[in-house]
């Protein structure tokens, strides 16, 4: 295969996914921009997780609510914490406990009802996450799942999940950082006033 024709194959089947997530999974965005905006709108804060890829997306994300998703909107600060960042707290976690414990860890400390926690998995079996999630549950934190396929073992601890329609992780994570993005401005359009 020419590099032209690993551009054009790469990118028509991005796009594709693209499109096949809008098909199949509007409502679970909704759904899942709605429990952002409801815990937001209350005061409540924003916990994200995942390992690799999804912790940069974890950091990405929960940067747009804390500092803004585009100058065209400005509103105060979201409370939201990126669980990926601070390697002190995941390699003393790790070496003591458990990898597997690294967010639940966190959760345990920070997590309060009505806050929400976004687990990011393009498995659906991560689990740190899977662990993180049921922690979220066990502390009345609203649990939000961004994965793929049929969600793995994750989608049974998620009050709203977004699963993308596709096996390639490359293409997964694409579309959950646009996702997230549109979460982020549902939750400025719910709960922070954008018009």
């Amino acid at each position: 295969m020419t590099p032209e024709d690993v551009v054009v194959q790469r990118l028509t089947e991005s796009a594709r996914t693209k499109e096949r997530l809008l098909e199949t999974q509007q409502a679970a965005i909704v759904s899942a921009g709605r429990v952002l905006a409801e815990a937001v709108g209350a005061g409540k804060k924003v916990l994200w997780c995942g390992n690799g890829g999804s912790a940069a997306d974890s950091q990405h994300l929960s940067t747009e609510l804390v500092v803004r998703l585009s100058g065209e909107f400005e509103r105060p600060a979201v409370a939201s914490l990126a669980l990926t960042t601070d390697t002190s707290l995941l390699t003393a976690c790790a070496n003591d406990y458990s990898f597997a414990q690294i967010f639940a860890r966190q959760v345990e400390a920070l997590g309060q009802p009505g806050d929400v926690l976004v687990g990011i998995t393009t498995s659906g079996n991560s689990p740190n996450v899977l662990a993180a999630l049921e922690e979220a549950g066990r502390r009345g934190l609203k649990r939000v799942l961004l994965s793929a396929g049929e969600g793995g073992a994750c989608v049974a601890h998620a009050d709203a999940a977004v699963l993308v329609p596709s096996a390639v992780t490359s293409h997964i994570q694409e579309c959950h950082i646009a996702v997230g993005h549109v979460l982020c401005e549902l939750v400025e359009r719910l709960a922070c006033g954008r018009g």
